[in-house]
């Protein structure tokens, strides 16, 4: 599974779908149309992730997949316009603009992760020298340089510390939001504990950096991000009427369901993302029974058995 940047071309897929959801397996193959599923990732390591295990499974039930490098905002886009078959990435409410905008292009699936953070976070030094909520941040203005590492450019959660500081909330007036994919900006971490310096930027969790970095996220940006440090649910959003043109892959997508604990392990991983999620799935083939109930092969197969033998678990 390997994330390319979006083509020039359109990738519009339409159909209908002949085969049945439910307790009961379809008796033939889906049509050619549904051959193919699309994803969009906005190069964040969680979604690499999840669009992972999608990937894995959809390939060892007969289907061919792409998932497709985009920001969030060129994602939405590509929803409305059905060049992108399937999101895992909406998080909520940091995206509920978007939600908002589109909702009349696209559907929500269902909630696919609970229990996330996203809000600002500073390394611990920092945090023990008194920053410890977005109120002492000004009180620190020069040794942070007026700045807030941000994610890629145009990510709601840079526009909410846009408008915080736009509203000169906290007595950030002065301050400088730096947008930035998200490698770019751990990078920065990197470099700035490295050297003790001061860095405050946008932290999540299920990610890596919260074991790699020591972190601490900062209390008081309620009315921006939600409460319990940002508190979020990450949602799986298809195009408009996708589940009726392409059921069976509508189904797998409604039954895929994460916890934190899986993908902190998955994401942790130095393999690139779809062999990891390959890896922990054959780790973990309990949670199969879940994930593939009422799911069958592209050619009408059940799933389960399919996909065992494909990822060779006993």
């Amino acid at each position: 599974m390997k994330a390319i940047p979006f083509p020039r071309i359109g990738l519009k897929i339409a159909g209908v779908v002949s085969i049945l959801i439910g307790s009961s397996f379809a008796v033939s193959a889906a049509p050619e149309q549904c051959k193919k599923v699309t994803f969009s990732d906005p190069g964040w390591t969680d979604i690499g992730a999840t669009n992972g295990i999608a990937t894995t499974l959809l390939k060892a039930m007969g289907y061919d997949t792409q998932v497709y490098l985009l920001s969030v905002p060129v994602g939405f886009e590509g929803l409305k316009n059905a060049e992108i078959d399937a999101f895992m990435g909406n998080w909520m409410p940091a995206q509920s603009a978007f939600i908002d905008k589109y909702k009349d292009n696209m559907d929500v699936v269902r909630t696919n992760l609970e229990g996330v953070k996203f809000t600002l976070a500073v390394p611990t030094y920092v945090y023990n020298a008194g920053v410890k909520d977005f109120a002492d941040l000004h009180k620190f203005s020069q040794e942070f340089r007026q700045r807030i590492y941000g994610i890629d450019a145009g990510a709601p959660a840079n526009q909410k510390l846009q408008n915080m500081i736009d509203s000169n909330d906290f007595n950030l007036q002065n301050w400088k939001v730096v947008e930035s994919g998200e490698q770019a900006m751990l990078s920065q971490v990197s470099r700035s504990v490295k050297r003790d310096n001061f860095i405050v930027f946008l932290a999540w969790e299920p990610h890596p950096m919260n074991v790699n970095f020591d972190l601490k996220y900062l209390t008081g940006g309620d009315q921006y991000f939600g409460p319990n440090y940002g508190g979020a649910t990450i949602r799986t959003l298809t195009r408009k009427g996708y589940a009726d043109e392409c059921p069976n892959v509508g189904k797998l997508l409604s039954n895929l369901e994460f916890s934190l604990t899986m993908e902190n392990e998955i994401i942790d991983s130095k393999e690139k993302p779809d062999q990891a999620a390959e890896n922990w799935i054959k780790a973990n083939p309990d949670i199969l029974n879940k994930w593939l109930e009422g799911v069958t092969t592209y050619d009408g197969a059940p799933a389960l058995p399919a996909v065992k033998q494909h990822l060779n678990i006993m």
